[in-house]
């Protein structure tokens, strides 16, 4: 039997949507910046990715705000219970068409492996996305700062191996929309607010 529960808010819509805009317009102008192809031309894709950046910024302040204030930060604490049924669903049941361990509901969205790789991101990979970007936007300040001996070739590294990591998020990410009740289940969920529960 399957009923529809309203899970996703406008306001978390409409962040999911910009939010996963924004990084892959990051992306695109970012491994431009590093030489894989030429699309907006180097002194553009450098321009529009400072921008970009910032607009996210921007973004993620009001996110936060808005998670704090509605109390939706709770849907993000992470638990180990029922971790292990989880990966064990990814790597075989989903496979055999085993029913979903996990019952999304308003106060549950998350199941406890999502928690988990939402914290990695939060508290890892986007702090150090954030902290490479910034040095390497005030790269000429670095003396003013006493981090003249920092090297810039490691900043970079650091910084792309982030943004790898968000690519490798979003491609997990995008594959996992299509496990549910149907492929575009989870999307159209993203898109109306409602999610289709068994």
């Amino acid at each position: 039997m399957t009923q529809k529960v309203y899970i996703f808010k406008r306001f978390e819509r409409f962040w999911h949507w910009s939010q996963a805009g924004l990084i892959i317009f990051l992306l695109i102008t970012g491994l431009e910046i590093h030489g894989w192809y030429s699309l907006f031309g180097f002194e553009r894709a450098y321009n529009n990715h400072v921008i970009a950046a910032w607009t996210l910024v921007g973004l993620w302040v009001f996110a936060i705000f808005w998670h704090f204030t509605t109390g939706e930060w709770r849907q993000y604490i992470p638990t180990t219970k029922n971790v292990m049924l989880m990966v064990r669903y990814y790597t075989q049941g989903i496979f055999r068409g085993e029913p979903h361990p996990h019952r999304q509901t308003a106060l549950s969205k998350h199941n406890p492996l999502q928690r988990l790789a939402y914290l990695f991101m939060l508290v890892v990979a986007g702090p150090v996305i954030w902290t490479t970007g910034w040095l390497l936007l005030f790269y000429d300040q670095w003396g003013n700062w006493g981090l003249a001996d920092l090297s810039l070739a490691t900043v970079a590294t650091w910084h792309l191996i982030a943004a790898y990591t968000f690519l490798l998020f979003l491609i997990v990410h995008v594959y996992l929309t299509t496990t549910g009740a149907t492929p575009l289940s989870h999307i159209k969920a993203m898109i109306t607010g409602w999610e289709e529960v068994h």
